[in-house]
This record gives C-alpha cells, sequence and structure tokens, in this order.
C-alpha cells in the first residue's frame, strides 16, 4: 500500500534520512523505532510534505513526493505530529475538522460521527477550546484530527510521549480497535513497549538510516504458545 524507496531528507544543507525504504501493507500497524534525534519526526513530515523529499514514497499507485501536502491529505494520510499543533482558540470539534475543510471533504460530517463513536471522550467535550484541555485530553484529539484525514494511512509521531498510564491505556485501545477497519499505521516511538502488541512489523531508524526487523505481536506469541 505505501512503498518508501530511497527517501532523502535534508533539513537546508544537513541531510537527516539517508536512502530510507520500508514497506507498510493495507491493515498493517508498523513501527519505525529509533532514539530521539534519530530521524523519525523527519521522516514523517516528509512523507506528510511538510518537508521536501527525494527518492520514492508511493501510495496506492501515486508517488507522494510530487504532491502538495493538502494533496497528500485527500488521498487518505492523517497525521498526528509529536507536539499535537492544535489552533488553542479553535474548539475541539473546530480542530478535527481542519483537514476535512483543507481538503474539502464531502462526507466530513458523517467521519466526525465515525470518530466520536469511537472515542466518545473527545465527543463530550467538542465545545471546548483546545487551550482549556489537559496534555493527554490534546494528545486524544491530535488523533481524532489525524482519522478526519487518514482514512488510508495513518503516520503517528510518538503518540504515547508524557501520558499518563491510563490515558496511554485508553489510547492502545483506540489504535486497537482501528485494526478492524483495515486503517494502515506508522507509528514512530523511542519506546516500543507501548504498542508491541499492535505491530506487525517494525523498522529501526538510527542516524537517518531505516532497517527492517521482523516482529511478532506478544498476543500472537502468546496464542502459538497456549
Amino acid at each position: 500500500m505505501l512503498e518508501v524507496s530511497g527517501l532523502n531528507v535534508s533539513i537546508g544543507a544537513v541531510p537527516i534520512v539517508h536512502d530510507a525504504s520500508f514497506f507498510v501493507g493495507e491493515g498493517e500497524f508498523c513501527g519505525l523505532i529509533g532514539r530521539n534525534g534519530a530521524g523519525k519526526t523527519t521522516l514523517l513530515r516528509a512523507l506528510m510534505g511538510a518537508l521536501p523529499a527525494t527518492g520514492k514514497a508511493v501510495l496506492d499507485g501515486t508517488d507522494l513526493i510530487a504532491l502538495p501536502s493538502h494533496h497528500r491529505v485527500r488521498k487518505g494520510i492523517g497525521y498526528m505530529p509529536e507536539d499535537r499543533r492544535l489552533v488553542p482558540e479553535f474548539t475541539v470539534e473546530e480542530n478535527i475538522m481542519l483537514p476535512a475543510w483543507a481538503a474539502q471533504m464531502s462526507d466530513a460530517p458523517k467521519q466526525l460521527d465515525w470518530i466520536f463513536g469511537i472515542m466518545p471522550e473527545v465527543a463530550r467535550f467538542r465545545s471546548r477550546r483546545a487551550l482549556e484541555l489537559s496534555g493527554g485530553q490534546q494528545k486524544m484529539v491530535a488523533l481524532a484530527r489525524a482519522l478526519m484525514a487518514g482514512r488510508r494511512l495513518l503516520l503517528l509521531d510518538e503518540p504515547f510521549e508524557g501520558l499518563a498510564p491510563a490515558l496511554a491505556r485508553r489510547l492502545g485501545e483506540v489504535m486497537a480497535d482501528l485494526k478492524a477497519e483495515r486503517v494502515s499505521v506508522l507509528i514512530a516511538e523511542s519506546n516500543e513497549g507501548h504498542v508491541t502488541d499492535l505491530l506487525v512489523r517494525t523498522f529501526r531508524i538510527e542516524r537517518g538510516r531505516v532497517s527492517a526487523q521482523s516482529h511478532q505481536p506478544a498476543s500472537e506469541a502468546a496464542a502459538q504458545s497456549a
């Protein structure tokens, strides 16, 4: 579904991501695991169109590299940045709707109802301004906003960072529910402990270089040994 090959990304004159190649299949949850500064955020931002890149990133037969960011949204890509980047003065619902407005999605009300159905806690504070929320609540809203656009692919940057254990568990439950929706997900994490049971495959990134690592979810391994 998403095939990245020979992807190179620089910030200014500094090369950050070097010749990255990997594949995310339809409905797969894959992890991009690396320490802070390894290049995870740069790679995700390049896939979303926030940074220029060379190489290929082909989604459903279309090379994304030549497309502006808002056209990538129309292709069904949702992005949850590490720092949330909500508009403070906008309500929760307005923040979630931003990708729909940018991409002129005709079915946005239906998608919003679906999001609130799987994240009812977000629906309960839909009318509050983003600046009134806790950091954990803002993370949930950032995921909901990514889901508005991410019908085909979700790019999640450190979604569990800074979350209290209860909220981290809840976020994991929401992600597990997405598996039934056949949404493909690429999760960038420094520590894969939060997402091990979700992942079918991991990619390690170190100093901007990506290497593949086979992975079997812990739940699957437990089922086989039972």
